[in-house]
């Protein structure tokens, strides 16, 4: 972690998840290593709502959280209903309903059958709504300063 005002930032969220009833499955404690730093080990929040703050305020920590839904018009719902659209994923055998989710979640990154973090440097990267900051710096976006692009991956195969 950057410095130690964003590590106690972080912690706080556990503390604060915890606190509205969220289950730490793993992680999320500070650590001590050998060398000078502030460390942090990932954490994984299970038993979450979508109107918890961790999935209402955008962290900036190594932490994430699962919010279980009952269909696929409720997962998208969640999914757009938030002020922040940094990235977005779904783990799906349709490709029907792959293609609908990748042009109505309201994100600057989306995801088919794959992790949701990490981007390729070659393409425009950024989120949408409060997640977004100026233009997309990479390829042609920068000339393109007033247009929403959508960065879409898909991994053929079949997800268990």
């Amino acid at each position: 972690v950057v410095s130690a005002g964003q590590l106690a930032e972080n912690l706080a969220y556990v503390d604060v998840a915890a606190g509205e009833g969220a289950e730490l499955a793993c992680g999320g404690e500070r650590l001590t290593m050998d060398t000078e730093g502030y460390y942090m080990a990932p954490g994984v929040f299970v038993g979450t709502r979508n109107d918890m703050r961790i999935n209402r305020e955008e962290m900036f920590a190594p932490l994430t959280s699962v919010i279980k839904v009952d269909s696929y018009d409720e997962a998208l719902a969640t999914v757009n209903d938030t002020n922040f659209g940094l990235t977005s994923g779904i783990v799906t055998k349709s490709l029907a309903r792959a293609t609908h989710f990748r042009r109505n979640a309201r994100t600057g990154v989306v995801t088919v059958n794959l992790p949701t973090a990490g981007t390729d440097y070659h393409v425009p990267f950024g989120g949408r709504g409060d997640s977004s900051y100026g233009p997309r710096e990479q390829g042609r976006s920068a000339a393109e300063f007033y247009t929403t692009v959508k960065t879409a991956y898909i991994a053929s195969g079949s997800p268990e």
